[in-house]
């Protein structure tokens, strides 16, 4: 649905027509109110849950939990507001050339939202796709941004097949045919070509998915049960030949580097095995504050820490409140959720002669923070994450397809550990090796690769995006001194 889905919504757009000396400012405002429309519509079908997350972990009232949830898509659906906004204008002035600044404006608009106020890319339109594999190849080219403006490109160009006539629109739809065949054939031919798939050096991964609900992961009373869950679990995985272990988010049912007992049991664990294992736990640095953070450890396989990462990306009212003392209406919330302090880097896990990065949670979905880590090193992508939070929603599926995004823009195997699923592996093209059902308890293991080479997304970044952004702000400024001049 994604390769058509904007149509309506520049059709509208571009099929609008002011009479004449009507003010540049209702334009926009005309064009702002259709894409708020669609955003909020859109969104509040997308994250609907969060007002269930909030509700049932934070202790709102039902009623405040949807407001939260209704404000989530309010101000996700600014940014397609904005984007629409400035086509209508465009529109205005130039016709239906006009339509021309679709890409540029969307893809500004949705660049923005994974940066501004810290960012939340959560389900940009070209993560759609990533199940479309000889489309979704594109983003190893130009990332999910550029892949969401080839989407509106398509879309703009039958936008303007239907509301043109004549050369126009046989060049539109002909122009649309011509792009959506090359892509899919090129990126038919990469996936079936799969060289990544026979490159670097092969480890077997083994993902641990046990299945502890919230209401568990902290009582006391359950720790002793959870970490024998965790150990035979563990054990399963290395006698079916995994080279690695990982276990998910916040893991362990105590801080491990705050209890030595059980911190030794892990240990032993590993000894035993002989193989390293990657877990999440939350971890306390003394110091006048203490600083608390949502980590990930690496243990090698003698038992030592080889390494620990701290999450860099928080999520807000979820690890830190933002505006606190100005969000009194939800004070319940704000009491209940832990202040963490943010990691400072991207740290290198070492297994075995490679170095792997893993990414804690929904750090997974900003693109940036990947290529961060495969530029310092890393030859393997893994995320741990706790998706309990979700509930029974569609949340846990959309986490799962915008972290396969990170293997085909990057060029890595991708291995995911969820406390409730959905666990996997990923390989470079994005197609499924192997994943969980939610809410099951389950040990997987795959082969992998560490690699090497880049791809031209690794190495140029966010390129597409940023141009992009200078477009739209540059068209802005044009269209508003025109206005002004005329």
């Amino acid at each position: 649905m994604a390769l058509g889905a904007v149509v309506p919504l520049l059709v509208a757009v571009s099929g609008w027509r002011g009479r004449p000396g009507v003010h540049q400012g209702q334009r926009f405002r005309r064009g702002a109110a259709l894409g708020a429309t669609a955003g909020v519509v859109h969104y509040l079908g997308t994250i609907y849950w969060t007002g269930a997350v909030v509700e049932t972990f934070g202790g709102l009232p039902g009623w405040v939990a949807a407001l939260c949830a209704l404000a989530l898509a309010l101000y996700m659906a600014a940014y397609t507001a904005l984007a629409c906004g400035l086509i209508g204008l465009a529109v205005r002035r130039l016709g239906t050339r006009g339509l021309a600044l679709a890409p540029f404006a969307w893809v500004a608009a949705e660049f923005a939202r994974g940066h501004v106020l810290g960012g939340f890319p959560w389900v940009p339109l070209g993560s759609a796709v990533v199940t479309l594999l000889p489309i979704a190849q594109l983003a190893s080219l130009i990332g999910v941004y550029g892949l969401s403006g080839f989407l509106v490109t398509l879309g703009t160009l039958t936008g303007v097949a239907l509301t043109s006539d004549g050369r126009m629109r046989l060049a539109a739809a002909a122009t649309a045919v011509l792009l959506l065949t090359g892509v899919s054939v090129w990126g038919a031919a990469r996936v079936a070509d799969g060289a990544l798939t026979r490159q670097g050096t092969p480890i077997r991964l083994g993902l641990i998915q046990p299945n502890i609900s919230q209401e568990q992961k902290w009582d006391r009373s359950r720790a002793g049960d959870i970490s024998r869950q965790l150990t035979a679990l563990t054990r399963r995985a290395v006698a079916a030949g995994a080279d690695a272990v990982l276990w998910p988010e916040s893991s362990t049912p105590y801080l491990f580097n705050e209890d030595p007992v059980q911190a030794e049991g892990v240990r032993a664990l590993v000894r035993e095995s002989g193989v390293p294992l990657l877990f999440g736990t939350d971890e306390i640095e003394r110091g006048t504050p203490d600083r608390f953070y949502n980590s990930a450890f690496v243990l090698d396989p003698t038992g030592a820490t080889a390494a620990v990462y701290r999450k860099m990306q928080l999520v807000p009212f979820g690890e830190f409140v933002p505006l606190k003392g100005l969000l009194f209406f939800v004070s319940p919330l704000v009491e209940a959720v832990s202040e963490f302090a943010p990691g400072e880097r991207v740290t290198m896990l070492p297994f075995g002669g490679h170095m792997a990065s893993t990414a804690i949670c929904y750090e997974v979905v900003y693109p940036h923070l990947i290529r961060r880590a495969v530029l310092e090193g890393s030859e393997l992508l893994t995320t741990i994450t706790n998706d309990g939070w979700y509930g029974q929603s569609s949340a846990p599926y959309q986490h799962f397809e915008l972290a396969s995004m990170r293997a085909i823009e990057q060029g890595r195997y991708l291995a995911r550990a969820a406390n409730t699923g959905i666990s996997g592996l990923i390989d470079p093209y994005g197609r499924v090796v192997v994943k969980t059902a939610v809410f099951e308890d389950a040990v997987v293991t795959a082969e992998a690769r560490f690699l090497q080479s880049r791809t031209l997304y690794a190495t140029i970044g966010d390129a597409a995006a940023v141009a992009s952004l200078a477009v739209a702000l540059a068209a802005a400024a044009w269209l508003t001194a025109t206005r002004a001049a005329r």
